[in-house]
């Protein structure tokens, strides 16, 4: 019993899809049926990055800074250069947001690097970002 009812449900399935698709390109070649486009996809400019509120910038700011400043001894090479690019990453949005002017991907890893990480961290400071020194 089960058998023809699956069969027929098959059967029911494949020539519904079959008609609908029928009726769908019969009404777009007879032109009945037209595709329009989203009204702000046509010549838009690049979309901006939603920037994330200072506060939250800041508090990253902080967490980051306080892990690499109590790195225990042992931890790997690899996760201490990665604490130090997000914390730079975290630097850079956050000069971006207060306008202050920054070369910290330009500058070569070292000593440079580190001269341009304080005088950021000191710029923000400056302006107005407390907790980060």
């Amino acid at each position: 019993m089960t058998r023809p009812l699956l069969y027929l449900g098959l059967i029911t399935g494949s020539l519904v899809g079959t008609f609908g698709l029928m009726d769908l390109l019969l009404r777009w070649f007879t032109g009945q049926l037209q595709v329009s486009r989203p009204a702000h996809s046509q010549n838009q400019g690049p979309l901006e990055a939603a920037r994330r509120p200072i506060q939250d910038v800041a508090a990253d700011l902080r967490r980051l800074s306080s892990q690499l400043a109590l790195v225990p001894a042992g931890t790997p090479q690899a996760r201490r250069v990665g604490w130090q690019a997000a914390y730079d990453d975290v630097l850079i949005e956050a000069a971006r947001l207060l306008e202050c002017p920054q070369a910290l991907r330009q500058a070569p890893p070292g000593r440079a690097r580190d001269a341009e990480r304080r005088r950021v961290e000191i710029a923000l400071t400056e302006a107005g970002l407390r907790g980060i020194l």
